[in-house]
């Protein structure tokens, strides 16, 4: 699998760099459809609530490896593949569809020296999530792979920034620096067992069985967890729901086509020295989808819960910058 993710996701251009922060206009296309379902459908376990394609004239915008909420008034950032944070408000219609991503800016992420990442061997970032402090967030944690590491990040007025403040992780995940490492970071919620730790989970680092090795960072919930193995397709993200249970991207390849899958793990079931095993909520492979990295949940204007899942183009012409929005039955 992994001969055939380089070919559809050739190695990445190493590109202009902003020196500092950069407004962008990013244009957006709905996307009426999913598979076979239109919005307001169901599709599988999920309900396609609509989606966005974006595109940008300039070629810092792309590689959107990560995905979390930032603020009020749906204000988000991305993590990209050359070391950038992307921040803007996500914008719904009078309907509550998804329709655009306004107010973008993008800015160089840090060394805890202040200085932006000096080389890309240090500047692929693959995934972000929120750190709350009293309900209120404070930080975003980014987990970067090759040089592999975990750091915080500042929030002003929503949007990331500042010196990197890294946060330590087992000697062997920080050992292994390649691009087959840590891929999912997601801080769990009020309501989870194991509220406040922080799941790691690597893409193709397994243990003695086999399974995906994952790690907890927590004050009372530390050590090792795992997540089942696949033939086809790895752990490309992670998310929270509001309730505790876990939400798990997967990403691969098969017949030279992108595999997507969702699964969701029991609240109970994210606990040290665990094997997660998650029931499916959705599954996808062609044109209806993309290179799948990222991964949110957030609530919409009309007070929904939705869950978002975003695309990695990897700065190709030949692949597409999307957004996927679904909810969860009543």
């Amino acid at each position: 699998m992994r001969a055939q993710l380089a070919f559809l996701a050739a190695a990445m251009l190493t590109g202009a760099q902003p020196a500092s922060a950069v407004e962008v206009t990013v244009s957006a296309a709905q996307i009426t459809q999913f598979k076979n379902a239109k919005v307001d459908q169901q599709v599988d376990g999920l309900i396609f609530r609509g989606g966005i394609a974006m595109v940008a004239q300039v070629d810092i915008f792309g590689g959107l490896s990560g995905l979390t909420l930032t603020g009020p008034n749906n204000q988000v950032s991305f993590v990209t593949d050359r070391g950038n944070f992307v921040s803007g408000h996500l914008a719904y219609d009078d309907d509550d569809r998804l329709f655009g991503f306004i107010g973008v800016n993008i800015e160089p992420i840090q060394n805890s020296k202040g200085d932006p990442l000096p080389r890309q061997y240090a500047k692929d970032a693959e995934s972000v999530d929120t750190v709350y402090r009293d309900g209120v967030p404070v930080a975003v944690r980014v987990g970067f792979e090759n040089l592999t590491r975990v750091a915080d990040f500042a929030l002003t007025n929503g949007t990331p920034g500042g010196a990197a403040r890294e946060i330590s992780i087992p000697q062997w995940l920080s050992d292994t620096r390649s691009n087959e490492a840590l891929e999912s970071v997601c801080v769990a919620p009020p309501a989870s067992p194991i509220a406040g730790s922080t799941l790691l989970l690597a893409e193709e680092v397994l243990d003695e069985t086999g399974n995906h090795r994952g790690w907890l960072l927590g004050q009372n919930d530390k050590g090792p967890i795992a997540y089942t193995n696949s033939s086809v397709v790895n752990p490309t993200e992670c998310a929270f729901l509001p309730n505790g249970d876990l939400l798990v991207l997967e990403r691969g390849v098969s017949m030279l086509s992108f595999v997507m899958n969702l699964r969701r793990v029991p609240a109970a079931e994210v606990r040290p020295g665990n094997l997660m095993v998650g029931e499916l909520l959705l599954s996808a492979t062609g044109g209806s989808i993309d290179n799948m990295e990222s991964l949110m949940v957030h609530t919409a204007p009309n007070g929904e819960q939705r869950i978002v899942i975003g695309s990695d183009n990897n700065f190709n012409d030949w692949q597409r910058s999307l957004l996927l929005e679904f909810a969860l039955p009543e």
